[in-house]
């Protein structure tokens, strides 16, 4: 009986760890020190607060861990001169400042913006955080738990500027499954790449994406996804994936193998003269919708039902497939992220970070 008892406890101990232990496995792979980032642009979160950050300049994603993860319910926030107050804090005016992007991190609800202090490729790098209350701090990079992965396809830096494929490198980024999923442009013949980075990170590799553009009226593999939402489909993971002027693209997460060559799904065309700027998904009284920030066609509510019965797109067009309607109350929003199936974050122009209910 006390054999048939140990061996009991022995097992309980080893479900204990294995249930707990991908979950310590995720940190435990990060090591402290000071990060050798070059540049702060895309961001997105993963469990347990890490935060993964893009870094196109030096062609790699990191992963810090920000050990933010005491969970907190949605605040209301409204934060006007977030560009002063940021400037302040580090030192300088508003105009040597740029908000790169918006991250909400799901447990604790703070908001974190991704900062260049300075002008070109001399700019350092900064991350911010702003929590319920409205206060403002600095997530420092100097001794912090981090990984990092390199783009071994990362276009070379030339030219200055939108004209530098190296700027684009990163577009976007989010997880999926336990992978960080990285769009962006790669020196391929697809230059147009999605890349997948298991983590604990170990490599990052990428599959070539074309694509039908309705508005061009004609098939790409040199654009970039500017931005992208996970988004399940009949049970399969996909994301939706939004290009400049402006179709909405849907591809299988599975279909991103090394090396591989993808064709994406054109399932809206939602007008030319324009670059859509961030995306997120959730529901509302039961039912799926997509919002999507542009640069010239302001705030868009997308319906999300059945995406799996939109024919493909394959002639020229304009405005096709999936419907939207143009959210007229929300405008000048330059940044997006989900808060929670109730709330959204936006920084407004370059002055005001607030919280908006979700239409």
């Amino acid at each position: 009986m006390t054999r048939f008892r140990t061996v009991v406890c022995a097992l309980l101990v080893i479900a204990l760890f294995a249930a707990t232990g991908f979950s310590a496995a995720l940190t435990d792979s990060l090591k402290t020190g000071k990060a050798d980032i070059k540049s702060v642009g895309v961001m997105t979160f993963g469990p347990e607060g890490i935060l993964f950050v893009g870094d196109s300049a030096g062609g790699a994603v990191y992963a810090f861990d920000t050990q933010d993860r005491t969970a907190s319910p949605a605040a209301s926030v409204d934060v006007t001169g977030i560009d002063q107050k940021i400037a302040s804090m580090l030192g300088t005016m508003p105009d040597q400042i740029l908000i790169n992007d918006l991250a909400v991190n799901p447990i604790s609800k703070k908001m974190y913006l991704s900062v260049s202090r300075g002008k070109g490729p001399q700019a350092t790098p900064v991350i911010v955080r702003v929590d319920g209350k409205g206060a403002i701090s600095q997530l420092s990079l100097d001794n912090i738990a981090f990984a990092k992965v390199e783009l071994g396809d990362a276009p070379a830096s030339q030219g200055e500027g939108r004209q530098n494929p190296r700027t684009q490198a990163i577009t976007d980024l989010g997880w999926v499954d336990g992978k960080v999923l990285i769009a962006g442009l790669a020196n391929e013949e697809f230059a147009s790449t999605l890349r997948a980075a298991p983590f604990p990170f170990n490599t990052a590799k990428g599959a070539g994406i074309e694509i039908w553009h309705g508005s061009h009226g004609r098939f790409e593999t040199q654009a970039p996804v500017r931005t992208f939402v996970p988004y399940k489909i009949k049970g399969e993971d996909n994301i939706l994936a939004a290009y400049t002027c402006t179709p909405l693209v849907k591809i299988p997460v599975s279909s991103l193998q090394p090396g591989a060559k993808v064709k994406g799904t054109t399932i809206a065309e939602l007008g030319s003269g324009n670059q859509p700027l961030d995306m997120i998904s959730y529901n509302k009284a039961g039912h799926p919708y997509i919002l999507l920030n542009n640069s010239n066609r302001g705030v868009m509510r997308l319906d999300a039902a059945g995406l799996e019965n939109y024919k493909p797109i394959t002639a020229p067009s304009d405005i096709a497939g999936v419907p939207y309607e143009t959210v007229k109350s929300i405008t000048n929003v330059t940044q997006l992220d989900k808060v929670d199936d109730t709330m959204a974050a936006v920084l407004v122009g370059t002055t005001e970070l607030k919280t908006i209910a979700l239409p």
